[in-house]
């Protein structure tokens, strides 16, 4: 089940998908994660398709303001929160909720940030919004352990995305980041693929509370 804000940008992934993979089962509902009662008829929909939700992947994110953090607007505060925190909280409990009832099991995966575990000059929010999600995904790690569900985070570094091209597409900017990064570039997509796999799947069934940094080594220098 896939969610995002537009559902014409869902249905065309629905048919890539389906073009790669013609028996994958796949679903789509445009969904705003800041809001709960778009999260709740969002698993009320995947629960009617696929029968239950054994694992989440939080990875809405918006960063609508780069510059000094003491400048920043109050709606961009009040916007960046609402996405990168508010609405992982909120898919997190609708998975506990579920997963509770039907006698405990699962596993959340919080697409956090190398923002949230260093200085993030310049997205300074965005930055507080990312270690919140840390501190999340350790708590709800302690408090949700009894019930089998799992909750860990990843900390990509810099990803070639549309969400980061404004430091990609600037030489500059990208230039600083790959300079610090041992491996001396930064990430495609893909790359960070392979983490969340490992996290939603049974090959961590040891493995809860952990911040996994995908970075090129950018957090060891």
């Amino acid at each position: 089940m896939i969610a995002a804000r537009k559902q014409p940008d869902l249905d065309r992934v629905v048919t890539d998908l389906k073009s790669v993979a013609p028996d994958a089962k796949v679903a789509a509902l445009a969904t705003h994660t800041g809001k709960e009662s778009d999260v709740i008829a969002l698993f009320d929909a995947a629960i009617a398709q696929f029968g239950r939700v054994d694992g989440v992947v939080n990875n809405a994110a918006t960063n609508p303001y780069f510059g000094p953090t003491i400048d920043i607007p109050d709606t961009a505060i009040d916007k960046t929160f609402e996405v990168n925190v508010k609405g992982y909280l909120y898919c997190a409990r609708a998975l506990a909720r579920h997963a509770q009832k039907r006698g405990g099991g699962g596993s959340i995966v919080n697409i956090a940030s190398v923002a949230g575990l260093r200085a993030a000059p310049m997205q300074g929010v965005y930055g507080m919004t990312k270690a919140a999600v840390i501190s999340m995904t350790q708590t709800l790690a302690f408090e949700l352990g009894g019930s089998a569900i799992r909750v860990n985070a990843i900390a990509p570094g810099l990803v070639e995305t549309k969400f980061a091209a404004a430091i990609v597409q600037n030489p500059m900017l990208r230039e600083h980041v790959i300079k610090r990064t041992p491996l001396g570039r930064h990430a495609q997509p893909e790359e960070i693929a392979g983490g969340v796999v490992y996290l939603l799947s049974d090959a961590s069934s040891f493995t809860t509370g952990t911040v996994l940094a995908m970075d090129g080594g950018y957090t060891s220098t």
